[in-house]
């Protein structure tokens, strides 16, 4: 039996080193590919796009998948697979700086120091005069609190507390793995109210949902205390902009940072808007693509799926050179109608594992001989089947 071989569309610039955890032997990549097996994507807006029956996989190099109309994919049975925790680093990195912009006048000091004139010659006075216009505090002892403690937002409150900072953090569904790694000095805050009231820098690491949208709104940016800096690196439309712009006003807060440079908060004098620098480094573009590519071809060659957005976290080890992927509406008897179908059909199962997510479910089916084409047409008519994948291995 052949190695299968795999073609992925490729709609962004992508780590080579990333692209080289596809082998050249078994994948075709590249931007011009017809009927792709899979795509790989950053920042490309899917939606607007014709997405190829063919497709049963996407990869985003990156955590957010906004980009990506994910519902549509699942209703599909296609997985779309992220890179969380890829960019942690790098975000970190740049909340640190936002906070350090803030705290120390950096933006509008730059801005003084950039209208002066070099050929004068009172300039070192200029300067001694303008420098009190810019003073500013220490992050030591002061207040950082975190809504959301992922990765991203535990690396933030680790690094807070080495500079001195304390930390509040809030997250309803942290998962036991971050639970873990969260540092011990990091106190336990009750809600999002609880972290606006009692921080005097509050960052938001969320996926934008329905549940997160405009977290900071008119209503509880009120409750901040005064001064109080909110930088935004996860989604722009977490924060209420026009919320944000009357607290800047109001002076209730003291600056926005964000990642998110829309055309409502440019040009504010107390905002601090970047070109979405977020994952923006050499390293964490590599980390990101090297993750998603290994996640994509784990999925294509053996049906494993681990960080999928819309499928849950299933993974089972090769004992039988003859595998079924099946993805399906999370429905009662699914287990029993698939179970049936390859008994009628003379198929011993050797191993199986299904779990389920919402209203998506998996199930991966290992059997002691080859599946027929008849077979994986009986399993495509059960009633809530969505894709079926037969995986066989070369000899």
């Amino acid at each position: 039996m052949a190695k299968r071989s795999f073609k992925v569309l490729v709609l962004n610039q992508i780590s080579s080193n990333g692209l080289k955890r596809l082998p050249e032997e078994n994948y075709t990549t590249g931007k011009d590919l017809s009927d792709p097996d899979a795509v790989l994507v950053r920042s490309a807006d899917m939606h607007s796009i014709d997405i190829p029956a063919s497709v049963k996989a996407i990869g985003r190099a990156g955590a957010g998948t906004n980009n990506i109309p994910v519902k549509a994919m699942s209703a599909r049975g296609v997985p779309v697979f992220n890179a969380p925790g890829a960019n942690a680093n790098a975000v970190k990195e740049l909340v640190l700086a936002g906070m350090l912009m803030a705290a120390r006048n950096l933006a509008p000091a730059q801005r003084f120091v950039e209208k002066l004139d070099p050929s004068s010659a009172d300039l070192d006075k200029t300067v001694e005069d303008g420098k009190k216009n810019f003073a500013g505090y220490e992050l030591a002892g002061q207040t950082l609190g975190i809504v959301g403690l992922g990765k991203i937002g535990c690396l933030v409150a680790d690094a807070a507390i080495k500079l001195g900072m304390n930390v509040l953090g809030y997250d309803p569904e942290i998962t036991v793995d971050a639970a873990w790694s969260l540092p011990a000095q990091v106190k336990r805050a009750t809600s999002v109210i609880d972290v606006l009231k009692n921080a005097n820098f509050i960052s938001l690491h969320v996926p934008l949902v329905d549940a997160t949208r405009d977290l900071v709104n008119e209503k509880n940016v009120a409750l901040t205390k005064p001064g109080a800096v909110v930088l935004n690196f996860s989604r722009e439309g977490v924060v209420s902009d026009s919320a944000v712009l009357a607290a800047l006003d109001s002076g209730q807060l003291g600056w926005y940072i964000c990642d998110f440079p829309s055309g409502t908060i440019l040009k504010h004098p107390k905002v601090v808007a970047l070109p979405h620098l977020g994952a923006s480094t050499r390293e964490a573009e590599e980390n990101c693509a090297i993750m998603v590519a290994d996640q994509l071809r784990d999925y294509l060659e053996h049906g494993n799926v681990t960080n999928a957005v819309n499928f849950p976290q299933v993974t089972m080890g090769r004992e039988s050179r003859f595998r079924v992927a099946i993805a399906n509406a999370n429905v009662p008897n699914m287990l029993g109608q698939i179970s049936t179908a390859m008994a009628h059909a003379g198929l011993n199962i050797h191993n199986m594992v299904n779990k389920s997510r919402g209203d998506m479910a998996y199930t991966l089916v290992d059997v002691d001989s080859p599946v027929g084409d008849s077979v994986i047409a009986a399993l495509r008519g059960i009633e809530g089947v969505l894709a079926v994948r037969y995986l066989p291995q070369p000899e």
